[in-house]
């Protein structure tokens, strides 16, 4: 008799860039793994389904944003930045610069793009799962996203997720 794969249960909430990796990296991980993984995108991370990403940073959803953050630009690298998030979110163009520093940076550590990851995540045969009340609520239809994302209820994933070894809410 073979024996039961491991099974992860993620829901994902988030969908600026910062909270976009959380589920993509923990779930292309699992899987490679050779666990079972699901993921159920509801609220603001339903976008992460979308056919083209636009996630942005955005430090009033995140106060724990740290102000000192290594770019990896001479001269850049270790600056601090003593401005509250609050300051910082109504300065104008910062989230368009904060979003194309936070992508640079991983690139250049060598971190994967969200779009990669999620391509990964497809690869490896993971469920993406979108939340049917969201899009409903928000207007989505199945066809706004990539063509390998189910739709189900809440219900249906905390079927799924009651099957589950670990669940983690990210």
């Amino acid at each position: 008799m073979a024996e039961k794969k491991k099974r992860l249960a993620l829901v994902a909430t988030k969908g600026t860039l910062d909270w976009a990796y959380p589920p993509f990296i923990l779930a292309s991980a699992a899987a490679a793994m050779d666990w079972e993984v699901g993921i159920f995108f509801t609220f603001y991370g339903l976008p992460l389904l979308n056919k083209e990403i636009d996630a942005k940073v955005s430090p009033l959803g995140n106060p724990a944003m740290p102000m000192k953050m290594p770019f990896g630009s001479k001269g850049f690298q270790n600056i601090n930045w003593p401005m509250p998030n609050l300051l910082m979110a109504n300065i104008p163009g910062f989230e368009s610069a904060a979003t194309g520093l936070m992508k640079k940076m991983f690139k250049n550590k060598g971190v994967a793009s969200i779009e990669d990851l999620r391509e990964a995540c497809v690869d490896l045969d993971v469920r993406m799962i979108g939340c049917q009340m969201t899009m409903d609520v928000f207007g989505f239809s199945k066809e706004d996203f990539i063509p390998e994302a189910e739709v189900a209820g809440a219900a249906a994933f905390l079927a799924y997720a009651a099957e589950a070894e670990v669940n983690m809410f990210v």
